[in-house]
């Protein structure tokens, strides 16, 4: 796969708005010169394509478009799950994950001293330590060293799989790439698509560390409390987030 397929920058009456103007762009592969670079970055040949179908997944899933393609002389039909990122600052963030704690407990298989260490990170239990910059709940560099580093090894040891659950998923519909799209302006866009394991290499590049902020950053994913909610109980929920923008440096 040549680089030169894996980013452009387009203009385009009214930019992106959302992930229907992908859908859109598939569906009409047959004409848009767009869809057609993404198609070949994803190793097809335009001209063995029959039919192109793209749909949207709706649900908790990594994949936001299905693109079902049919080649000429070919029984099956081809099946790419796409991961869509629709930004508008190059420095921004994105929601990649958010659950409660529970659920990181049975997915990753958390002992109980760092799912206690992730309560009182997240406010699920309250410190009764006095001093907080938050006094309903404890940043990472304000519990004792034991602790900072037993929640490092934790996530140092388990690294790959976290990577590969928060940005690809294990389910039916994981993701098989991932499409950035930045918005420079009304008219014009960036675009970079890349396939997950590329992705998964670009955002793992880094250690395990705690940060100034006091969260936890995996490699160049953002470990923290989402917050927000007008302090209900789902803004104790466990956040990673990413900035997708990163795929633009050529990782």
């Amino acid at each position: 796969m040549n680089d030169k397929e894996l980013f452009g920058s387009e203009t385009a009456k009214g930019g992106f708005r959302n992930e229907d103007e992908v859908i859109s762009k598939f569906n009409n592969w047959e004409k848009d010169k767009i869809a057609q670079k993404w198609l070949v970055a994803m190793s097809y040949a335009i001209e063995e394509i029959e039919y192109v179908k793209a749909v949207k997944i709706g649900g908790n899933y990594k994949t936001d478009v299905q693109v079902q393609v049919t080649i000429k002389l070919k029984e099956a039909i081809d099946c790419e799950n796409l991961s869509v990122k629709l930004v508008s600052n190059p420095q921004g963030f994105n929601q990649i994950d958010k659950r409660e704690i529970d659920k990181y407990v049975q997915m990753w298989n958390i002992p109980k001293d760092i799912e206690s260490i992730l309560r009182l990170f997240t406010g699920k239990t309250k410190p009764n330590k006095s001093g907080l910059k938050d006094s309903r709940r404890m940043l990472l560099k304000e519990m004792p060293m034991q602790d900072q580093d037993k929640i490092i090894k934790f996530f140092t040891k388990n690294k790959i799989l976290i990577i590969s659950d928060v940005l690809k998923g294990r389910d039916k519909f994981a993701a098989d790439w991932m499409l950035v799209i930045l918005r420079k302006d009304k008219d014009s866009y960036d675009w970079a698509l890349k396939d997950i394991n590329t992705v998964m290499n670009a955002f793992g590049q880094g250690k395990v560390r705690i940060t100034k902020q006091g969260g936890l950053k995996i490699g160049q994913i953002g470990m923290q409390r989402k917050g927000g909610d007008a302090g209900r109980e789902s803004s104790k929920m466990l956040q990673f987030k990413i900035n997708p923008c990163l795929l633009f440096n050529g990782n």
